[in-house]
């Protein structure tokens, strides 16, 4: 569809141009959710009533099964069915199931929202957070919810219209949410963002507000001490703060900064009896940090201890070309686990750390196995080749994923069928429904993986993600004929970009 010539617009036309985006963009995402809960409705029968051989010998473990992906009153789903709405609607698998979640629960609990969305009053990702917040309560909670949210949906701006979700579900089961404050409290985490395009990550956590505030304290202390040296005069206070948090992952290193630092009050007098105790934690003032108790001879102490040793040991695999390390070419690394880091990031990568550099790993050998299980070797080449799950569209990138044959092992087959060309790493899900739904997958040797699912949707995933094709692309990818093969490889590298560069001599 070729975009309105906007320039020509006056401002009333510009206006109601942009109402009428807004009212077929409404229709889009209705025709979205509804084909959603169409694929939901074509798959809701259990797997135990399909026809088979013999009906009284259990289905295989992983198989599929009817899972209830909504909140209580919605019918159940055929969990492995949601890997192919992923490849269909183009997200991952868990997206699909967040989509049909929602969607059943606009259906079958919400539906005075679900009425006013299909009408075109409201954005879908209103209705379907609506859902989302509502998705623990009882139906009747629900429908007490569902009841004040159609009065206001269509009318009210969002935030006002989620502020009257959160206050009526408090309203509708007062003891269900004193549970549930209950077990949010126990549902702290420490956790990492993905890498931006700076190398730099957010560090997130859920803690208590005390400990909040304690590691805020420690943060400007050491903050405070940083400024005072040479190196870093100028710095601004954030990044100064941003460098004191990165103390915190050397405790021993820490602490002797801190002693280091640390000024004996001279004013200090006994505390009396009748004041709270010095050394616990003040409630009224949970922003001051706990006292240093410590002996006096801790710092020589510490100055003995090489630091280093106490240093936590991992495993950093650093993916780099040849004409980056001799200088031919400016160089980009790839590091696991992080993302695309510049050369000069390696350093604050790695500066605190003892490297041992490990022999480079040769991808082009193929080694194999006779078992069924991919041995260490194996396993190091597949995901050295294959950096993430080569499900269509799928997001994970660590090593803690399954290994699949593409082509089912056969006992009694040929030697090899274990091997570092031909494995492929699977999320587990999307490896069960590979298993026991009608999927074709092809290991390609120059290493994409081609995908068929079972109902003919073809999708190329290959280092630059995942790739529609259609049956003529597909006829030449498998072809018996290496020249069509290279063919219709390069005209996808050119497409897709992976050959704009020319390649240091």
């Amino acid at each position: 569809m070729a975009p309105i010539p906007t320039t020509d617009l006056d401002p009333g036309a510009t206006l109601a141009g942009l109402e009428d985006v807004v009212r077929r963009r409404r229709e889009v995402e209705i025709e979205d959710l509804l084909l959603v809960a169409h694929w939901c409705d074509l798959h809701g029968t259990d797997p135990r009533d399909d026809p088979r051989p013999d009906p009284s010998i259990p289905l295989p473990p992983g198989s599929d099964r009817l899972v209830r992906l909504g909140g209580e009153g919605t019918p159940r789903v055929r969990e492995l069915t949601m890997c192919e709405l992923g490849v269909a609607r183009g997200v991952h698998t868990l997206s699909a199931r967040a989509a049909a979640a929602d969607v059943l629960d606009l259906r079958h609990r919400l539906p005075a929202s679900w009425a006013v969305f299909l009408g075109g009053g409201a954005d879908a990702w209103l209705v379907r957070r609506v859902a989302s917040l509502t998705r623990e309560l009882s139906p009747a909670a629900a429908a007490v919810v569902d009841a004040a949210v159609a009065r206001v949906i269509g009318t009210q701006a969002p935030g006002r219209v989620l502020s009257i979700v959160e206050a009526t579900i408090i309203e509708a089961d007062p003891e269900a949410h004193q549970a549930r404050l209950d077990q949010e409290r126990d549902r702290r985490f420490v956790s990492l963002s993905r890498v931006d395009a700076v190398g730099l990550r957010h560090v997130m956590a859920r803690v208590s507000a005390g400990d909040a505030a304690y590691v805020d304290a420690v943060v400007s202390r050491v903050a405070d001490i940083l400024a005072t040296r040479p190196e870093h005069a100028g710095d601004s206070r954030d990044l100064l703060r941003s460098l004191a948090f990165g103390w915190l992952a050397r405790p021993a290193e820490l602490l002797a900064l801190l002693l280091e630092h640390t000024e004996p009050d001279d004013d200090a007098t006994e505390p009396d009896a009748t004041e709270p105790d010095a050394t616990e934690p003040d409630a009224t003032h949970p922003d001051l940090p706990r006292p240093l108790a410590l002996p006096a001879d801790l710092l020589p102490a510490l100055r003995a201890v090489k630091a280093s040793r106490l240093r936590p040991r991992t495993v950093l695999y650093v993916h780099l070309h040849e004409a980056a390390l001799s200088g031919a070419a400016p160089g980009v690394a790839r590091v696991e686990g992080i993302g695309p880091v510049a050369l000069s990031q390696l350093t604050e990568l790695l500066g605190h750390s003892h490297v041992t550099v490990k022999p480079v790993v040769d991808l082009t050998e193929r080694i194999s196995s006779l078992a069924y299980e991919h041995p260490r070797s194996v396993k190091e080449r597949i995901h050295l080749r294959h950096p993430g799950d080569v499900f269509p569209h799928a997001t994970r990138t660590s090593r803690t994923v399954d290994l699949d044959h593409p082509v089912p092992y056969d006992p009694l087959g040929p030697p090899g069928q274990t091997s570092s060309h031909t494995g492929r790493p699977l999320s587990r899900t999307p490896h069960r429904a590979k298993t026991h739904l009608a999927y074709r997958v092809t290991a390609l040797p120059t290493g994409e993986t081609l995908w068929r699912t079972p109902h003919g949707l073809h999708r190329l995933v290959d280092s630059a993600g995942t790739h529609r094709l259609d049956p003529d692309d597909v006829a030449a990818w498998t072809s018996d004929d290496p020249l069509d093969r290279a063919l219709v490889r390069l005209q996808h590298q050119l497409r897709t970009g992976q050959l704009t560069r020319s390649h240091p001599r």
